[in-house]
């Protein structure tokens, strides 16, 4: 079960890939959800918010089990966090498409969710930055994330409101 939930959590092996496991793996998940989304037509939102959740919560338990396999408290290798932070912009453009409230095209909205949600990943502001310093374990490898999706998800949402 451990190898599993090592390669869950390392998004099957891209945050062993490079110097910015966060960054690459942040692009990989927005390309893996705007070909989902935009080509395949996997557009149930249900269906996302439902797989996001059980995602999320199984995250836990993945990275705590797997952190054990590296050096640190906050392995650079662990990027399932950044899967799941970068996919709530996303679904919030789902939505915000399948309710006609986009004005720009939907690849803006993607590239800047991404650009987002490094932002704040990588800048930190309170909470991400409190979640970050404050839990050195699982729960704060995801929660930092989290929150900087959900800052993410508000500038999203007042682009979509603005133009």
């Amino acid at each position: 079960m451990k190898k599993i939930n090592v390669l869950i959590s390392t998004f099957f092996g891209y945050g062993y890939l490079t110097k910015i496991p966060g960054t690459v793996t942040s692009l990989v998940a927005v390309i893996f959800i705007y070909i989902a989304y935009e080509h395949l037509g996997y557009t149930d939102l249900k269906f996302s918010i439902i797989f996001f959740t059980l995602l999320f919560f199984y995250s836990f338990y993945a990275v705590k089990d797997a952190e054990s396999e590296f050096k640190n408290k906050d392995p650079r290798q662990i990027v399932i966090d950044e899967v799941l932070g970068q996919a709530m912009p996303l679904i919030l453009v789902l939505y915000l498409s399948q309710n006609n409230q986009l004005n720009l095209t939907i690849e803006v909205y993607y590239v800047l969710s991404f650009i987002f949600f490094r932002f704040f990943d990588i800048l930190k502001p309170f909470p991400v930055s409190f979640f970050d310093k404050n839990f050195k374990n699982y729960f704060g490898i995801i929660m930092d994330d989290i929150m900087a999706g959900l800052y993410s998800m508000l500038l999203i949402y007042l682009i979509s409101l603005k133009f």
